[in-house]
């Protein structure tokens, strides 16, 4: 069974970081696109960055230059780095995965439990 596995969420303060990871058994990473998705209350699930199996990646505007996204092929895990973390990056974050030219959307049957992510004084 293909599971995606979510760590490195916590409590932290406005301007701290974390490093979120995705690792994954029974398939190859780097033969897919993975998503780092975020569901909030009050926004539901929301796209945050993805990583293309040729390595291109792509940031939602309000994380750009805070956050980046990569991938280790050989620990078959992917990461999310997440620096000048502010009050409104709370939530759980998710790990997704799919092949090129299909909606993070088309994954949700396999998202796992994520990693909750809270930014707070």
């Amino acid at each position: 069974e293909v599971q995606l596995v979510e760590s490195g969420g916590g409590l932290v303060q406005p301007g701290e970081s974390l490093k979120l990871s995705c690792a994954a058994s029974m398939v190859t990473l780097s033969n897919y696109v993975v998503y780092w998705v975020r569901q909030t209350p009050g926004k539901g699930l929301e796209w945050i960055s993805h990583i293309t199996s040729e390595g291109d990646v792509y940031y939602r505007d309000p994380v750009k230059g805070r956050f980046t996204i990569s991938r280790d092929n050989a620990k078959n895990t992917v990461y999310l780095q997440m620096n000048s973390l502010k009050p409104e990056d709370t939530g759980v974050y998710y790990c997704l995965r799919t092949l090129p030219g299909r909606t993070w959307s088309s994954a949700l049957s396999e998202k796992g439990k994520g990693t909750l992510v809270t930014v707070s004084s």
